[in-house]
């Protein structure tokens, strides 16, 4: 097993191009059952997850061709439509198959879903809203099965809770149904809304994209013209890479970078203290001449985003003064805490709430990854920590990130991936 040793990093300096956004590849790596021709998605960032769903849709049937930073998909040739335990119990994302399966072939069985142990992301919501479009369903030995008798078919959908996953499955579902969808309450990310968009390039008509308000006009089983197209930049990744210029003090520069999604992120980052420098696809942040505490709440997109407040947690142990992060969207977000304890970090946690004391000198240690941005975030505190820091399970960082300690090492930082 691979694990990260980290030694204390003085000053990062250069640049490093953003890959394409995990999250957004999923759905759309889904979205390609809809489709009645080969696609080709480009910008595809090379990481566990994506190999993951490719695995999956290759067991269903389909052509699924990897090449450096795109994939060329074939579903015409799918001929199963039960998603296995064995690849689905190690990313919650499989259950984007649910709804395209579904709407092409009326009948599909999804092992519940595995990934990472952050808190409860209930699949609920995406079973209701299918079975109001007229899917039965059922749950047997650990597998949804799901038919539908009579096809989709649009209705008003509500969703009680914003999910961006349950948002996607729906819209991919309703774009082959028969007659008009409205979901109410629809996620807002980027990736939902590229999702949108690339649908309705291919045919459907939808209305609303990027707000909470979403209509579809679905194609009553008509399959779709997906033209080839790039995957957006993964705003989590630069978060990620921002952060690790502002621990360290240093000037970087992000290229391939989108800076409108990034808004709340760069928002807490100037209250800290940091400047930027911003160019249509490009962000270089200045350091702070003293980090100042900040307070954080996560809430869903365009607020602060879940994805980046271990990162921030970390960076708030070298802020002077007091931190507040309250998280508000998953209830075991907070595992990468004892894991800073350990390095020195002043933490204390209150339910949702971390209060931060900073600024703390770390140590260098044996620390565990719990989850995909708890790695992240222990390796930002590695940078700056006396002594080596060594990162086990890192499983979970390879999940997400592309190559992000060859991306360090190539701005300064002295980082190594080595066997256990």
């Amino acid at each position: 097993m691979d694990y990260l040793k980290i030694y204390p990093t003085q000053t990062l300096n250069g640049a490093i191009e953003i890959s394409g956004a995990k999250n957004a590849s999923l759905p759309l790596i889904a979205m390609t059952i809809l489709a009645k021709e080969a696609v080709t998605i480009g910008n595809l960032p090379d990481v566990v997850d994506i190999k993951t769903l490719l695995k999956l849709l290759s067991k269903l049937g389909a052509s699924c061709k990897f090449s450096k930073k795109s994939v060329h998909v074939d579903t015409s040739t799918i001929n199963e439509t039960k998603a296995t335990y064995d690849i689905v119990k190690t990313m919650r994302a499989s259950i984007l198959v649910l709804g395209p399966i579904l709407a092409r072939f009326g009948h599909c069985e999804v092992s519940l879903p595995g990934g990472c142990a952050i808190g409860q992301r209930p699949i609920d919501l995406h079973l209701k809203a299918l079975e109001q479009m007229g899917a039965e369903i059922d749950i047997k030995a650990g597998y949804i099965q799901a038919t539908t008798p009579n096809g989709l078919h649009g209705c008003e959908i509500i969703f009680d809770k914003i999910t961006v996953t349950g948002t996607a499955n729906i819209v991919m579902a309703a774009s082959l149904a028969k007659g008009v969808t409205t979901i109410t309450n629809a996620a807002r990310e980027p990736e939902v809304v590229q999702l949108c968009e690339i649908l309705a390039q291919s045919g459907v008509i939808i209305n609303g994209i990027g707000t909470a308000m979403l209509e579809i006009h679905g194609t009553d089983g008509k399959l779709l013209n997906i033209k080839d197209f790039d995957v957006i930049p993964d705003r989590i990744e630069a978060g990620t890479y921002l952060c690790a210029g502002a621990i360290t003090k240093s000037e970087i520069t992000l290229t391939n970078v989108e800076p409108k999604h990034l808004g709340a992120v760069l928002s807490k980052l100037e209250e800290m203290g940091h400047t930027f420098t911003l160019s249509k696809n490009t962000i270089c942040i200045h350091p702070a001449k003293e980090m100042k505490a900040i307070k954080i709440i996560t809430q869903e997109y365009p607020a602060f985003p879940t994805d980046m407040q271990a990162q921030f947690l970390a960076l708030a142990t070298q802020a002077e003064g007091v931190s507040i992060i309250e998280e508000k969207l998953f209830e075991n977000r907070f595992m990468h805490v004892s894991e800073l304890q350990r390095m020195g970090a002043d933490i204390t946690l209150n339910g949702h709430t971390a209060t931060v004391s900073g600024r703390t000198q770390l140590s260098g240690t044996d620390v565990m990854a719990t989850d995909l941005r708890a790695s992240s975030a222990l390796v930002l505190a590695g940078l700056v920590a006396t002594g080596e820091t060594d990162i086990h399970r890192i499983y979970h960082l390879d999940r997400g990130y592309e190559a992000l300690e060859s991306k360090l090492q190539n701005i300064g930082a002295k980082i190594e991936r080595l066997k256990e």
